[in-house]
């Protein structure tokens, strides 16, 4: 299969957790009638982006409701489903963990956020996630007919090496759930996922939560697909919205037969 036809859901996150499941309900819903085959929620999309909330809002995977929910909206809708990512509870220790479904509803994939988002930009954002969160110890690489799919969450991606090993072990493309903020959003959002995937030559793409002026951390949104040529192929602005995009696979061959890093690599020096 050559096609594949995703949605990414850009949806406004609020404090009642209640009402982001309903929003995802309603933008997957969306998503499905549009025709798509694999649909992506953002980054903590089930709770405010606010280390202070992480811990009210955990919940244990497989057996939590967000868990559960998704599970059902993914057989409901017979979709393959990267669910955004959620406070994940194990033990004692809090993890940013993403959950992929297949189209019958069960969990195909788990990526933990391996680079924690501990950052202090002079006259811009503070924010130390360690404070709260562990880190995952793993790349994640999930099965589809349209070949493998690697994903990471937000700050993961500003590790070439990272997006670079799931390339190496296949992935044709990799999803991001993501919430870039307004210092770091405008001046290298878009510039990050289109330097992965020339880089590696493969598909990228983004979810973010859209845009509230409000919250104690107010995301960039422009959520976004990449082709393996470094060409943004659509983006939103910072509204909800469900961005729809049909990627052509048979591009990652045509762009790695016209550039063939992959055969030029020296491997003897690097």
């Amino acid at each position: 299969m050559t096609i594949l036809k995703i949605a990414l859901c850009q949806m406004p996150v609020q404090a009642d957790k209640q009402a982001n499941l309903d929003q995802a309900t309603s933008m997957l819903l969306e998503a499905a009638a549009g025709g798509a085959q694999l649909a992506v929620l953002p980054e903590m999309f089930n709770c405010p982006y606010d280390i202070h909330c992480f811990r009210n809002y955990a919940e244990e995977i497989p057996s939590g409701k967000t868990t559960k929910h998704l599970a059902n909206l993914a057989h409901t809708h017979g979709l393959f489903l990267v669910g955004g990512s959620i406070p994940e509870l194990s033990s004692e220790l809090l993890y940013n963990t993403s959950v992929v479904f297949n189209p019958q509803g069960e969990i195909i994939a788990q990526h933990r956020k391996a680079h924690l988002f501990d950052v202090r930009v002079k006259n811009g954002i503070e924010f130390t996630e360690s404070l709260v969160l562990s880190p995952g110890n793993t790349a994640t690489l999930f099965e589809t007919p349209w070949g493998k799919i690697g994903v990471e969450i937000c700050y993961d991606i500003r590790f070439p090496e990272l997006t670079r090993k799931m390339a190496t072990e296949g992935a044709r493309l990799v999803i991001v759930p993501a919430a870039f903020n307004m210092t770091t959003g405008p001046a290298h959002w878009e510039l990050l996922f289109r330097s992965r995937a020339l880089d590696n030559e493969i598909f990228m793409l983004g979810a973010s939560p859209s845009r509230d002026s409000q919250s104690s951390y107010v995301a960039y949104g422009h959520s976004l697909a990449v082709s393996p040529w470094g060409k943004v192929l659509a983006q939103l602005e910072e509204k909800p919205g469900v961005l729809m995009v049909e990627l052509d696979l048979t591009q990652i061959d045509e762009v790695r037969e016209a550039l063939p890093v992959w055969k030029q690599r020296r491997e003897d020096l690097y």
